[in-house]
């Protein structure tokens, strides 16, 4: 479950680490007046808070010279989708004056058997054009040595001061997350400021939704991303269904994180954009596990055509063969649906199909080839 950059900020600043002073702007008619009124030095950033990456790219951190032009990015910022979503809030922080922008990580890594440490001595939006980051594999939190981590630094940053005191920010960044449970803390940038103090000038946590049974923080913040959401959305989120919302036009249907991401990849290498991740493995395999994912896509203007792609040795897929022809009967929508089943009794699947018209590509191959070419015919 993934944080906006302000509560984000919250939770470092709660570990004793530098975050700008920020005001935190909700939508309503009156949001780029109330901004406006309350900053008192300019120039500002205004930052969209959305759930998505590569914000920065996409115009979602704006300079404001003047109450004028904060009044004005507010309200662009509120009107503009983000990875298909609009802006939860507006969060406006003095615009910082960075002599360098540095890189620093905190994730879950099994190769570690717990965490591991990234730092690059160039971050920011560029951070891919620049060298491989540091690393640093933790383990346990309570594992992590000092001298460890300067060991690991020394051939990645030339100045020790800095590189003392990424690693005291790299401890407490450590601390946090398995305080928290975080399976991720990101800061891109870490900027080091005139002063010489390093600053968290953006914050990525994400925090383990598994964790929820015992982390009341966690439960609570799941319900009210559950009240978030539209009803259909909610719906397959109750079935335990896993959804990201991206911003192309072809719905991935699929079971297993791994297969939903190589059909992904595999519909972007045929020309295609996909119109999201959504994985339903972890909920029923049935007609009533299925529905909700059929009624939230055949409800999204985005979505053009949906891939149903699954493939199981433990699913038996006569079963999903069955579940596909209850669903098509029901819908309403006359959006194309490609499917490629395969697995356990796959053999009964063309038999099921032909009772309602349809066909079972037999490689995903040709069913992504299927899909972007009525996704492109539809366009």
């Amino acid at each position: 479950m993934m944080m906006l950059e302000h509560e984000g900020k919250k939770l470092l600043e709660s570990a004793g680490i530098r975050v700008p002073k920020g005001l935190v702007i909700r939508p309503g008619r009156t949001a780029a007046e109330r901004a406006s009124a309350r900053m008192e030095r300019y120039p500002v950033a205004a930052k969209a808070q959305v759930r998505s990456g590569g914000r920065g790219r996409q115009g979602g951190i704006v300079k404001a010279a003047d109450s004028a032009a904060l009044a004005a990015a507010i309200e662009q910022l509120f009107a503009t989708e983000f990875g298909g979503a609009r802006p939860e809030a507006v969060l406006v922080e003095p615009w910082l004056a960075i002599e360098r922008e540095l890189y620093l990580s905190v994730a879950v890594d099994g190769r570690a058997d717990g965490y591991v440490v990234l730092y690059g001595p160039r971050g920011g939006i560029d951070i891919e054009d620049g060298p491989p980051p540091a690393r640093y594999a933790v383990g346990a939190a309570h594992r992590f040595r000092t001298h460890e981590m300067r060991e690991v630094l020394k051939d990645h940053e030339p100045d020790y001061q800095v590189r003392e005191k990424v690693i005291a920010l790299a401890q407490r960044l450590t601390r946090t997350a398995a305080l928290h449970d975080c399976t991720t803390i990101e800061i891109n940038p870490l900027a080091k400021l005139g002063d010489g103090d390093l600053m968290a000038a953006d914050a990525k946590v994400v925090r383990d939704e598994w964790a929820a049974f015992r982390n009341r923080d966690i439960a609570g913040q799941l319900e009210q991303a559950k009240r978030r959401v539209g009803r259909r959305l909610r719906d397959c989120l109750n079935m335990q269904h896993m959804y990201v919302r991206l911003d192309g036009d072809i719905a991935l249907v699929s079971g297993g994180a791994g297969m939903t991401m190589a059909a992904m990849d595999m519909i972007a290498e045929y020309g295609g954009r996909p119109a999201c991740f959504l994985d339903c493995s972890p909920g029923p395999t049935s007609t009533r596990g299925y529905r909700p994912a059929f009624a939230m896509l055949d409800a999204d203007p985005q979505v053009k055509v949906i891939l149903v792609s699954v493939f199981g040795g433990g699913t038996q897929m006569q079963r999903v063969a069955n579940s596909m022809k209850e669903i098509m009967a029901e819908r309403k929508s006359r959006k194309p649906v490609v499917f490629r089943l395969d697995g356990t009794n796959v053999d009964q699947v063309p038999a099921i199909f032909s009772q309602f018209g349809a066909c079972n590509h037999a490689r995903l191959e040709d069913a992504v080839a299927a899909a972007v070419r009525l996704a492109k015919g539809a366009q």
